[in-house]
């Protein structure tokens, strides 16, 4: 995998959620229960 192909160890949290926006990858991490809700705000803000 890609610890072979780099010879280094990765973090822990490594292509996680949190890492991914720890490191600005993504915006946002909603729990599944909020998903619905957040996505519906997000559309109508650029909709508007």
């Amino acid at each position: 995998g890609i610890v072979i192909t780099i010879k280094q160890k990765l973090p822990d949290n490594f292509q996680t959620a949190e890492f991914l926006l720890e490191k600005g990858y993504v915006d946002k991490v909603v729990h599944r229960k909020d998903m619905k809700s957040t996505l519906s705000t997000i559309i109508k803000i650029h909709v508007n």
